[in-house]
């Protein structure tokens, strides 16, 4: 080492051990302003990244958007150098470069690592980080590490993540030597003048991370909904607080997201009757159940049908189905089938994550705040009112079969307690056409074995009920090599997603080519409805409609005869298991939070209370062609919407329904989940009794 050399580290040295208060403030402070920068540019990628969404919105807008998300940033960047702000009252800790550097780098590598993870986890789900990154992650790791792997490009993910964090280690290291206070400076300031210090750094720190200086609470989520644009809304956010928050409500003891009861149990259980009992209903046990009835359905109602079969079509989006009015010719098997059956052309999920189809669906219960992943929480374990139930009871033989595996998702276990007896899974098939290491066998299996279940079932003589559910059209959309349909080109990033869909339309048009060929098929009434939607590059209100809008078909024999083609009717999975018991006939006593969207009272419009995934608890109330949403924190809004080919939504200000409408949403959501936590669900009462 040279002569100059040691001078530089003793002149180090002896500026680490004369640290003073205004150079570690330096540092802080640059510290914030390169962080800041840093949240910036991962705010810039995301927008670059998801740039289809921008549509015709104006730059102006995102530019506002930005400005806000400095608000959410520089809370953020409070958290990050909270440490650092109380080391100004030890001058032994302000002494710590090392570690703070570390400390900085660590932390702010972590944040664009998720800001990383985030650019894809945004085009997926339109949603900021949130409480699906820890449901994938309590999932089976090699299914989910697997989906990841083949889905998307991690190892220029990974590489580009090193990079980053090498240049923010080189960063903050920069920032230590500007800030180091020279050898012979003044020494550190008294105790007590850091003291001031520090309190006075702590009021401006919570000033900043309070983002208003409004009275009231501090800034809100909804603060960020300043615009018309969706997309600029939730570019106002920041990405590692929204997983922050969702971390606390998911393992919060108190489960804070759980809906919390605004009106009177009374009042909110009467108006849930008004909205569910209808005429041919007859309400029993009233004192205990909600809405538990026996529902008798008009004769004239009834089709000659004794089988049921309900095909769950995996991201089976309306907003890209030819027959709700999309071009490119993406389903053109669903199409031909649309002719045959009944289709309802104002119809949603219940929510935007495959397991809030599958209990929405087949155990007609909704998706609600705080159990969004019902079929995983101890209240999944109680019995529902949905098709298993019902079917059982009638003797009905049962068979549910799946491409992938029956363990994701407590499928098997949820749906075995429900009454399901008959399980074909992934380990099931033989010799496959295709199967791929994440999810399992492709659509056409899943079909294929499908039909030769229901030619077994058809052989017993006695009547069965089938759920076939698809799963080719998720992420990471393996499909067999010689693909039987042409690609679909020309919508950018979604198109391998639209190949996927459209493989999946081809696969439905062949299980349908070979069912009716099949004895049963003229006994049988099959549903196809869709799962959930996805993310398109329009967006219909802050909830998104596109992400809910599904297609529902009924193909019976008689039933256009008696129903006609096609039903403008709102309604979401929840309507169908008591739809399906309208059509059987029988008196049918059930609990379900649907309705028989076949047999409403003349000039009903139908309605739907729809949730996204993740633990936010924004939630709406579609109405005919009108949707409330009532945000998790900011006010309540109204729109008037249209789905299809002309499709577009337009605000709604101080329309005299908001508040009836908003009453029953909260009736709704409130009653709904009361009967959850009591165990009141079922067909016939679980609820403990006192001793």
């Amino acid at each position: 080492m040279g002569q100059s050399e040691v001078l530089n580290s003793r002149q180090l040295g002896a500026s680490l051990s004369r640290p003073t208060v205004s150079s570690h403030l330096a540092f802080t402070l640059l510290s914030v302003v390169a962080l800041m920068v840093m949240f910036s540019l991962l705010r810039l990628a995301l927008f670059i990244y998801n740039r289809e969404l921008i549509g015709s919105t104006p730059a102006a807008t995102f530019v506002e958007a930005f400005i806000t998300g400095m608000r959410f940033d520089i809370r953020m960047v409070v958290y990050l150098i909270a440490p650092l702000v109380f080391a100004v009252v030890s001058v032994r800790a302000m002494s710590w470069r090392g570690v703070w550097r570390a400390w900085l780098t660590a932390t702010a590598s972590l944040t664009m690592f998720l800001g990383v993870l985030e650019m894809d986890f945004y085009r997926e789900f339109h949603q900021r980080l949130n409480s699906l990154v820890f449901q994938y992650m309590s999932e089976d790791p090699r299914t989910v590490m697997s989906m990841i792997w083949y889905g998307y490009p991690v190892v220029r993910y990974l590489l580009a993540w090193a990079v980053a964090t090498w240049m923010l280690y080189l960063l903050f290291k920069g920032i230590d030597r500007a800030t180091r206070p020279s050898a012979n400076g003044p020494t550190a300031a008294a105790w007590y003048v850091r003291v001031a210090v520090l309190l006075v750094v702590v009021v401006a720190c919570v000033l900043a991370a309070r983002g208003t200086l409004r009275q009231g609470p501090p800034l809100r989520w909804g603060d960020a909904f300043t615009t018309d644009s969706m997309f600029a809304n939730h570019l106002g956010l920041n990405g590692s607080l929204s997983l922050i928050k969702a971390a606390e409500s998911r393992f919060s003891e108190d489960r804070d997201n759980i809906w919390k009861a605004t009106l009177p149990v009374e009042q909110a259980r009467d108006t849930v009757r008004q909205m569910l009992v209808m005429p041919d209903d007859k309400l029993v046990d009233a004192d205990e159940a909600a809405v538990r009835r026996d529902y008798t359905p008009p004769a004239n109602g009834t089709l000659p049908v004794k089988n049921v079969v309900v095909i769950l079509m995996e991201s089976f989006a309306g907003h890209y189905v030819g027959a709700l009015g999309a071009p490119g010719n993406i389903t053109p098997y669903f199409d031909k089938l649309s002719k045959e059956g009944l289709l309802f052309t104002q119809y949603f999920s219940n929510g935007t994550h495959t397991h809030q189809g599958m209990f929405a669906t087949m155990a007609c219960f909704p998706n609600l705040p705080g159990f969004e992943y019902l079929m995983q929480t101890p209240e999944g374990g109680h019995k529902f009112s949905g098709l298993p139930q019902l079917l059982s009871a009638r003797q009905f033989e049962d068979v549910y079969v799946y491409n992938g595996d029956f363990a994701w998702d407590n499928q098997s276990g949820f749906f075995a307690n429900q009454g399901m007896t008959t399980f074909i899974g992934r380990n099931d098939f033989v010799n496959p056409v295709f199967s791929d290491p994440t999810w399992g066998v492709s659509d056409q299996d899943m079909f294929a074995r499908g039909n030769e279940e229901l030619d077994k079932l058809h052989a017993t003589g006695k009547p069965f009920y089938a759920l076939l559910q698809t799963l080719s059209n998720h992420v990471p959309y393996a499909l067999p090599k010689d693909l039987p349909v042409q690609p679909v080109t020309g919508y950018g990033s979604l198109d391998e997603h639209l190949t996927a869909m459209r493989y999946s339309d081809w696969s439905l048009g062949q299980f349908f080519e070979k069912a009716k060929k099949s004895p049963y098929y003229k006994d049988t009434i099959f549903v196809v409805v869709g799962d959930h939607g996805f993310g398109t590059p329009e967006q219909l209100t802050e909830m998104d409609l596109f992400r809910f809008n599904v297609p529902l078909l009924i193909i019976a024999p008689g039933i256009q005869d008696k129903f006609g083609a096609t039903r403008d009717t709102v309604g979401t999975q929840i309507d169908i298991v008591p739809t399906i018991m309208g059509r059987l006939g029988g008196v049918a006593r059930h609990q379900c939070w649907g309705r028989d969207l076949l047999n409403l009272p003349e000039g009903d419009k139908g309605f739907g209370m729809i949730k996204p995934s993740g633990s936010g608890q924004d939630v709406a109330l579609v109405y005919g062609n009108r949707i409330l949403i009532k945000q998790k924190e900011g006010d309540v809004r109204v729109y008037d919407y249209k789905l299809g080919k002309d499709f577009g939504v337009t605000r709604i200000e101080n329309t005299p329904e908001q508040s009836e409408m908003k009453a029953r949403l909260e009736s709704f959501i409130q009653t709904a989940t009361k009967s959850l936590l009591d165990n009141t669900t079922g067909v016939v009462d679980s609820k403990p009794q006192n001793k």
